[in-house]
């Protein structure tokens, strides 16, 4: 037998005597592997009609409440709670019950609904939007310290226009001026050519009462 066959030969034998050691390793690697696939597919299909689950009945909440009828919005919201609360909608459901809630001036209901909403959302930015809110509705009651708290737990940057706007109008509850104004200078800057007049006018409003108290 020439080298060269030799070689080729011994090179085989190696592969074979390789694959008897370790076919049955092989075999159940690529039946694990094809088993995680499938169950990952299978995954991301359960997540996908959990949350087509969650958006049907979140419309059905709202088909529910342009038909006038809360009670059914509201146990659809705590349906909601109950069996989708790891997604948005939930979140979305108990804050629209909140804003109901205000306009029907049950303030501290609509704080409570609040205060779920916030506990579920898994967006940051949904969570500010509930603390916003919530500061809406203290300063409503009449509560600046606790509204100026709910304004102090958003992370910064979010929805600063507005937020710093409502510090503003807290700060003027609680009798500081300055930095009420220096709250509004910070949501007019935030907010650019988007400021609403209402931001010059409390500006102006505190440079007037300044004088006057001078």
């Amino acid at each position: 037998m020439a080298f060269e066959e030799y070689d080729e030969f011994e090179q085989s034998e190696r592969v074979q005597q390789w694959l008897r050691q370790n076919g049955l390793s092989i075999v159940v690697g690529i039946a694990i592997g094809l088993v995680g696939i499938f169950g990952w597919q299978q995954w991301n299909k359960h997540k996908a009609d959990h949350q087509a689950e969650a958006a049907n009945l979140y419309q059905q909440v709202q088909d529910a409440v342009a038909a006038g009828k809360p009670d059914s919005a509201d146990s659809l919201t705590e349906q909601l709670l109950k069996d989708y609360a790891d997604t948005s909608y939930a979140t979305f459901a108990v804050g629209d019950r909140a804003q109901r809630q205000v306009q029907a001036k049950q303030l501290d209901k609509a704080l409570e609904s609040l205060s779920v909403a916030e506990s579920h959302a898994n967006d940051a930015n949904l969570k500010a939007l509930m603390q916003l809110r919530s500061a809406r509705v203290l300063l409503a009651q009449g509560k600046g310290t606790e509204a100026l708290a709910a304004l102090d737990r958003m992370p910064a940057k979010t929805y600063e226009g507005v937020a710093q706007e409502l510090r503003g109008d807290v700060l003027v509850k609680l009798g500081r001026p300055d930095d009420a104004r220096k709250a509004y200078e910070a949501a007019k800057a935030a907010l650019g050519e988007n400021a609403p007049q209402s931001v010059q006018m409390k500006i102006d409003d505190l440079a007037v009462a300044g004088k006057q108290g001078a």
